[in-house]
């Protein structure tokens, strides 16, 4: 993953924020809108294109696109920030390979431990019904 080259392909696009205004809220743009095209991204390999647009397809376009959006802080540069740093975050989770698991068994003392406690517990339930008068 090529960083630099990433980000000189991240499209943002300022918009106006929904919600309650004011006086100046109907006037500026500080929402921010961030596009990235995985198929069409130089900055990947091609397994890292393959794996992100297999791990991000819920929120990916049709045509592979990847869009963000951020209205949380009142300035438009302090939206910018904080979409390029959950972009890159995701980003980041996505092309993380998780540890194949190994399968293991439990020792053979352990085992033992377990069915002498299993024995012992059906001994006591066992002690606690009534004596048969037959023998």
């Amino acid at each position: 993953m090529n960083r630099e080259q990433i980000q000189n392909e991240l499209q943002f696009k300022a918009i106006r924020s929904s919600g309650p205004g004011g006086q100046h809220a109907n006037k500026v743009s500080s929402k921010i809108e961030l596009a990235f095209s995985i198929p069409n991204s130089h900055g990947l390999s091609n397994s890292e294109k393959e794996r992100l647009l297999s791990k991000l397809n819920p929120k990916l376009t049709k045509d592979g696109v990847l869009m963000l959006q951020c209205d949380t802080a009142r300035s438009q540069h302090k939206n910018k920030e904080i979409v390029i740093k959950r972009f890159y975050g995701l980003i980041k989770s996505a092309l993380e390979v998780p540890k194949k698991r190994k399968p293991t068994k439990p020792s053979k003392g352990a085992v033992e431990k377990r069915l002498k406690s299993k024995k012992l517990d059906a001994q006591k339930k066992a002690n606690r019904k009534r004596p048969s008068l037959d023998s």
